[in-house]
């Protein structure tokens, strides 16, 4: 007899004592899943679960969505508002009024002493589109600063850079439902199972249906390059080289589709000029995959009759992240995978509203992808606002990047900081904290207030999170969803756009500007100024979105149900209508392992975790699966060093050095290492952090490192040496 053979466990989903279930979105990454959380009898959140009707997720959550009602009550929230003169002084609790007129009277003192861009605000990917949008407003037409910035440049700059230059305008062209339709799938520095685990369930199950091949180019074996049909392992840095030689064999061999360019984009002659330098055998020396291997793959996806391209961060944040987003246009563009069901160009954005900044917050411009370089743009936002153009700049000012150098020189007096904790996402962390030591005021307007950056605050505003309040996202396919109000903001801590209408209240401009007060009015402004335009939200309302889980622009008035894609006319968005092929002569100024530091420093995201783990480090479901820092190191490396699996090794850069837990794979070569972004005490203590010269954005990907084993482990090892197996 077999015991247990017809006994079962079930799994049992214990009954939380739901009542009501409410409608949201989910406010982690970019993905943008449908999701309802349940409340008990007492209005707590006790229960998250996916929408099946909804398009994106269809019923599916991933490890972080499943536990997230936990966020309402985690640890650490801020409670009230604080004040204190000097940034080592302890915090005195004050009201919203007193906290507001301090932040207005300390901006104001600041712009008049020193001028208006003495003063610098940047802000995030995490907070309502609505909000976004009063923030640009306050920012630009209120309080008129122009060093101006979201903390998106850490993350999608490159790819907003990237589809500006090939395409006259930021906006990922395609949708998640090209790969139901694609027949090839070129996946650069993106590991989808760990980053955007249901997009990832998507292409699965898109390749249940009929198989098409999945190639994926990343340096590590990661968990996307172990299930695809063929894994690139590129020396880190020289995608621009990898992607050159694959149109040179394209157009080489005659692949390209000539009528798409010859019809619809610029700079062909010169491209071609360029890439003809990158002959395969030229490209493996320095990409390091051999030529056979890059041909093989340029004919799969030239043949294709339809191939997509998506990335992540492994292409973003690089030196070269905005040349790698332009040359993977490029090969869409040569091969006529623009526009089409299954052939696009798609980032895999970042944060979970990052796209709604980069349409709506004036950061980089003005509302609806508008440029303060234009006059007309200026002209139409100041006349719709009831303020002169005059008051707005004529050009951008300062990226993110760019604005703690410039306190760093005294051109920066004054910090606002919205959602985003550069003690923790900026790169080399012992620059920041000098940085931050220097300013006359620092403002941190936060859910949380154990955030690391409050240790130098003037004033902490209590900011309530995701669905403590009512708006909308805007996801990676450009789907627009809204977040239903499910509980009340903690204790004392208010709404995003409460707190920008009334700090606009305490300027005289802003006392001149009508600021809306609920998110559906605001959105009413956004319908306005985008109709007609290529983002168009005019056929949309919060009703409608709700109804619809989402609704996708361009959404026009006559449009009951939104766009899939873009520039499927071929109509681009350049002056002659365009795309740009652009030739990218490849530059080596990355940081690259030498005698002294002779390991590639990489690193990137796991599933349990959300950027830089303020919330999900408080969540012990999330935290438990990945508590602690650790570094992944191939075992013969670490036998020659004498660092064994579980113990700790010291990692040095040119920059500092942290001790991680080691775990010996064979994912990682010989000569690299990775580490998750996620422990800012040991990633940004060493990382590079030298900025793309078009996006500004950091190389948190590649720097160079020396490794030994920890001081307590190094006696061990020698101990031990006879007996260690790996």
């Amino acid at each position: 007899m077999l015991f247990g053979r017809n006994k079962k466990n079930p799994i049992k989903i214990a009954d939380k004592g739901v009542v009501e279930w409410k409608y949201t979105t989910c406010g982690y990454c970019s993905t943008g899943c449908s999701i309802e959380v349940g409340l008990d009898k007492a209005g707590e959140a006790v229960a998250s679960r996916g929408v099946g009707g909804a398009d994106v997720n269809r019923g599916k959550l991933c490890l972080k969505g499943i536990f997230e009602h936990e966020l309402f009550r985690s640890a650490g929230r801020g409670k009230t508002p604080l004040m204190r003169d000097r940034y080592f002084d302890d915090f005195k609790e004050a009201s919203w009024d007193t906290a507001l007129d301090k932040v207005a009277a300390e901006i104001s003192s600041i712009q008049q002493q020193h001028g208006p861009d003495a003063f610098a605000i940047v802000s995030t990917g995490q907070i309502m589109t609505e909000e976004f949008y009063t923030l640009g407003k306050l920012a630009r037409g209120v309080i008129g600063t122009n060093n101006y910035d979201g903390n998106t440049t850490l993350c999608m700059a490159s790819a907003v850079s990237g589809y500006k230059r090939s395409f006259g305008s930021d906006g990922p062209p395609g949708c998640y439902d090209d790969f139901e339709h694609t027949e090839c799938l070129l996946a650069i520095g993106s590991n989808l199972p760990e980053q955007h685990p249901v997009i990832y369930w998507r292409l699965k199950q898109a390749l249940e249906k009929r198989r098409f091949p999945v190639i994926v180019i990343d340096p590590r074996v990661t968990m996307f390059a172990q299930m695809a049909d063929m894994h690139l392992p590129i020396t880190p840095g020289t995608d621009v080289v990898l992607l050159n030689a694959l149109a040179h064999v394209i157009l080489d061999e005659g692949l390209e589709d000539r009528a798409y360019i010859e019809a619809h984009t610029d700079g062909a002659q010169e491209f071609a000029a360029l890439v003809a330098e990158y002959d395969p055998l030229t490209a493996s020396r320095i990409c390091g995959i051999d030529e056979d291997t890059i041909r093989n793959v340029a004919r799969i996806y030239a043949k294709s009759g339809s191939a997509m391209t998506i990335w992540t961060m492994g292409i973003n944040q690089s030196t070269h992240g905005s040349d790698g987003v332009v040359g993977i246009n490029n090969l869409n563009l040569i091969t006529g995978n623009i526009g089409k069901p299954g052939g696009t160009s798609l980032s895999i954005t970042g944060q979970c509203n990052a796209m709604g900044t980069r349409e709506w917050s004036s950061c980089s411009g003005l509302p609806g992808y508008r440029l303060l370089e234009k006059q007309q743009d200026r002209k139409d936002i100041a006349d719709f606002w009831g303020i002169d153009e005059e008051f707005f700049p004529k050009k951008r000012g300062l990226f993110q990047t760019d604005i703690f150098p410039a306190i760093e020189t005294g051109q920066i007096k004054g910090l606002w900081l919205i959602a985003t904790n550069p003690m923790t996402s900026m790169p080399n962390t012992a620059r920041i904290r000098k940085t931050l030591e220097k300013l006359d005021f620092l403002v941190v307007q936060d859910a949380y207030a154990d955030v690391e950056t409050n240790e130098y605050s003037h004033v902490y505003l209590p900011a309530a999170i995701w669905a403590e309040k009512e708006g909308c996202f805007t996801n990676t396919e450009r789907r627009v969803n809204l977040i239903s109000n499910v509980v009340k903001p903690y204790e004392n801590s208010k709404a995003d756009l409460w707190i920008f209408n009334q700090l606009a209240k305490r300027f005289e401009q802003g006392r001149k500007i009508r600021f809306p007060e609920s998110a559906s009015a605001v959105f009413d402004e956004l319908r306005h100024l985008s109709k007609g335009r290529m983002l168009d939200y005019s056929g949309m309302s919060h009703q409608k979105i709700k109804a619809q889980r989402g609704i996708q622009w361009p959404c026009s008035e006559a449009d009951e149900t939104g766009t899939a894609r873009l520039y499927t006319d071929g109509k681009f968005q350049h002056e002659n209508a365009k795309a740009r092929l652009i030739a990218l002569p490849f530059v080596d100024n990355n940081e690259r392992p030498d005698e002294d530091y002779p390991f590639w420093l990489n690193t990137g995201r796991v599933v349990e975790h959300f950027h830089t783990r303020t919330r999900t480090g408080k969540l012990g479901n999330l935290n438990k699966f990945s508590p602690t820092p650790y570094m992944e190191m191939n075992p013969d490396a670490a036998r020659e060093l004498g660092i064994h699996h579980g113990g700790y090794a010291r990692l040095t850069s040119r920059r500092g050095d942290a001790v991680v837990m080691v775990q010996l794979t064979h994912r990682v070569a010989p000569n690299s290492v990775f580490i998750p972004f996620h422990f800012h005490e040991c990633v940004n203590r060493i990382s590079l952090g030298l900025l793309d010269p078009h996006s500004r954005q950091p190389a948190f990907k590649q720097a160079a490192v020396k490794i030994e084993a920890a001081a307590s482990q190094a006696v061990a090892a020698k101990n031990n040496a006879t007996s260690r197996t790996y």
